[in-house]
């Protein structure tokens, strides 16, 4: 019957129902495949605007905490009309950044910090030149004695410039926040540029202020506002302000950069730029090369800028939680006496101050001073934990997350040492602490800091105690940070008393 109907349809007409039958099927596998390429959960969004009513951008990270609480490790909030993957506690964090490396190891470059660097430099950029200068960056930074020997002694020679100045002080109250970032600057001058500069140098004291202003106001309100609205830029004052201070931040260097490359010799490099230069030289014929001159000032840039806010940062801390906690203070220069006494301290006595360096690790894991770290996006689409993350997406780590989880940390809130000690009092690393990021993306200044902060502080804390000013009480001392794209302490006075 079927055949003798279809005699009588044209053959045209019968190719019509095919591709319609055919049309139809593979409609409704794609919305099969659809329905299971399921999104992560997360609040509803408004046309346009997305979650913005829905979190504080004064507070971003402690927002987005929050909303973990309701929705989940993993969840979707979008920024404007951009969807943001949020992940958030430990264990999630960990298998995104460590486990499946590749998928979430891109780096987002949002509307500011293209304007920052063009996508070259080392923090925010990706692909080929991404990789040759963090792997040049990292050989040439270990060839200067990054993390070894050599930078033990640059950092010793500058903690004792940093305790005559404070010696100046005479016990007298005092706002940390400048010499403190001189000092840890001059440690990555050394290696950048090969010199170390005065702490009234009006170039260095311009440079360092400029990039702390540049770092509180990256993470302000306004500047995130930007990054999802891009075109009211012109009509912001902290994009104008940033811009500007970019500008005179790339002049700067580059005078600097040019001092060297006028007196430079290939056969005695004395600095991070010297390598690069005479890496340019010999590489000049190749016209693919990464070896150029924006390369250089970004990169410079990137390491001096957020090398100095970061660690200079976590020492104001960990001096503001002494101060804070005395008798923790008490207990660190108790066993600084016992197991140094008045000798210089060095990096190998940290095995022998366990107490010491679980202060360090607790006053890092609770100061949280990259919150969210730097947004990543992903490299493909990537099934995670069951949810479905198309190819570049944003993707935030919510560090917070991780220095604050209630199942990795016994009392997550409280300053308490004991989450880095055994029962014996044996120093202990936990998996957890994770302040300076993982993974690919994973702080290539991480061993330099380190050794930055078990210097500065046991150096600092063998000749002064630091209390609050008179009349002010430890209790009210602030903790409240102050927040921009790092959280740094209050300006608040504190006291260097000598110590006898």
């Amino acid at each position: 019957m079927i055949q003798y109907i279809f005699r009588f349809i044209p053959a045209s007409v019968s190719l019509v129902w095919v591709i319609v039958s055919v049309s139809v099927l593979l409609f409704l596998y794609f919305q099969l495949c659809v329905l299971n390429r399921r999104e992560p959960p997360g609040p509803r969004p408004l046309p346009l605007l997305g979650n913005l009513f829905q979190v504080d951008l004064k507070r971003l990270d402690q927002s987005l905490f929050d909303l973990s609480k309701k929705y989940g490790p993993v969840f979707l909030v979008n920024f404007g009309p951009k969807k943001v993957v949020v992940l958030a506690g430990y264990r999630t964090v960990k298998q995104a950044l460590v486990n499946q490396a590749n998928e979430f190891g891109n780096r987002e470059v949002t509307p500011i910090f293209y304007d920052f660097n063009k996508e070259h430099g080392i923090l925010f950029a990706n692909g080929d030149s991404w990789k040759e200068m963090r792997r040049f960056t990292l050989s040439t930074l270990k060839d200067f004695g990054m993390g070894k020997r050599i930078s033990e002694q640059k950092i010793i020679e500058e903690c004792c410039w940093l305790i005559e100045e404070f010696d100046k002080l005479q016990g007298k109250p005092f706002d940390n926040t400048h010499t403190i970032s001189y000092a840890v600057s001059n440690v990555l001058s050394g290696l950048m540029f090969g010199k170390r500069f005065e702490y009234q140098d009006p170039l260095l004291q311009a440079i360092v202020n400029r990039d702390n202003e540049t770092i509180y106001l990256t993470g302000t309100a306004s500047i995130l506002i930007y990054n999802m609205f891009p075109w009211l830029g012109p009509w912001l004052k902290n994009w104008k302000a940033l811009m500007k201070n970019m500008e005179t931040g790339k002049t700067d260097l580059n005078k600097i950069i040019a001092e060297l490359k006028d007196t430079l010799d290939p056969d005695t490099c004395r600095c991070f730029v010297d390598v690069f230069l005479t890496q340019k030289q010999n590489l000049k014929e190749n016209d693919d090369t990464h070896y150029h001159d924006d390369n250089l000032l970004y990169t410079v840039m990137n390491l001096f800028a957020a090398g100095t806010d970061t660690t200079a940062t976590t020492i104001k801390w960990c001096l503001l939680f002494m101060a804070k906690y005395p008798h923790i203070q008490e207990r660190v220069q108790e066993e600084l006496n016992q197991v140094v006494g008045s000798r210089q301290v060095c990096v190998q006595d940290r095995k022998n101050l366990p107490f010491t360096d679980a202060v360090i690790h607790e006053s890092q894991r609770l100061a949280n001073i990259a919150p969210m770290a730097i947004p990543h996006t992903t490299s493909k689409d990537v099934t995670f934990q069951g949810y479905f993350i198309k190819k570049g997406t944003t993707v935030l780590p919510l560090l917070t997350s991780v220095l604050y989880d209630e199942s990795e940390w016994e009392t997550p809130l409280t300053f308490n040492p004991s989450h880095f000690l055994d029962k014996e009092g044996k120093f202990i690393k936990r998996d957890a602490f994770m302040p300076f990021s993982a993974g690919r993306r994973v702080c290539l200044g991480e061993s330099l800091a380190r050794m930055d902060i078990f210097l500065f502080f046991t150096s600092l804390l063998q000749h002064f105690s630091f209390t609050p000013p008179a009349g002010i009480s430890e209790d009210e001392l602030d903790l409240t940070p102050v927040v921009g794209f790092t959280l740094s302490p209050q300006p608040q006075g504190l006291c260097a008393v000598r110590r006898q």
